[in-house]
């Protein structure tokens, strides 16, 4: 009767731990999904706060950048003493250029990361995987707003002027934002996917040269060979300027604006899949 009684009892126990799915394998609802992107934003943000030197390029590259183009470049393009005229021709152009500067450093953050530990913690942990990079991508935003924000302070004490409306002018740092959102996907792809950070940096720029330099940013584009308009017109970081110049001076912005949302939209798709995937497979 004793043993009749074991054994059903071992028939009906309960499966051992060992059988249950890994963490972080099971569907993960929006809310606890929510949970987890705002707990792992408030530790980069704390991380910042523990290394406020992380910041110094978000405050003193849009300083640079303004006073550099204005004062060397202002005055070949619109004439000497007329370098007011450039300040609302190129502070557009820098608000799209942010957006990519910034992003470059997500790849190498992400690399870094990595390098310490960091991101196999996190992969240890019963949370989505996307939660992480997001996270990343939210507090690299708030980052990219602050560089917007004392890039238009300068500009302004240079002599920049809203011609459109306040409003028009927050929907060209919103159009900014969302591209540069974009652009932090392939950046952490190219971290997730290179040996080093360097390596990262390295690839950044052979990027980033041709993407700036070859669009509408720092000139207008009419003095160029036809075959580099050819590239600007379809650059995106050119649409992106085109669009917030016409946002903040007047003019027509539907063309660029949808080219800078369909570009946008395109990178997303493509490189955030990718990017998650990498993320769950590094190893």
């Amino acid at each position: 009767m004793s043993t009749v009684t074991t054994k059903k009892a071992a028939a009906t126990a309960p499966a051992p731990a060992a059988a249950a799915a890994p963490a972080g394998e099971g569907r993960i609802g929006l809310r606890a999904n929510l949970r987890h992107i705002g707990a792992l934003s408030r530790r980069n943000v704390l991380q910042i706060k523990a290394d406020p030197e992380s910041m110094f390029d978000v405050l003193l590259m849009p300083i640079i950048f303004t006073l550099l183009f204005v004062f060397v470049f202002g005055g070949a393009i619109s004439g000497k003493g007329n370098q007011d005229l450039y300040v609302n021709y190129v502070v557009p152009g820098l608000m799209a250029m942010m957006g990519m500067n910034i992003a470059m450093g997500v790849g190498s953050g992400v690399n870094d990361d990595f390098k310490k530990g960091v991101m196999d913690r996190f992969r240890s942990m019963p949370i989505a995987r996307s939660s992480v990079l997001l996270a990343k991508i939210i507090v690299e935003l708030g980052r990219m707003m602050v560089a917007i924000a004392i890039l238009l302070a300068v500009g302004f004490l240079l002599g920049l002027s809203i011609k459109t409306s306040v409003l028009h002018l927050l929907m060209a740092i919103g159009l900014s934002a969302v591209f540069g959102a974009s652009l932090m996907w392939i950046f952490m792809l190219l971290g997730l996917a290179l040996p080093t950070a360097q390596a990262v940096q390295g690839i950044a720029m052979l990027v980033l040269m041709p993407l700036e330099f070859g669009s509408s940013v720092f000139a207008p584009t009419s003095t160029m060979p036809d075959w580099l308009q050819a590239f600007t017109d379809w650059n995106p970081l050119s649409n992106l300027a085109d669009a917030a110049r016409g946002l903040i001076n007047g003019g027509p912005v539907a063309h660029s604006v949808w080219m800078v949302l369909g570009w946008s939209l395109a990178i997303t798709v493509v490189t955030m899949p990718l990017a998650v995937r990498k993320f769950r497979d590094k190893t």
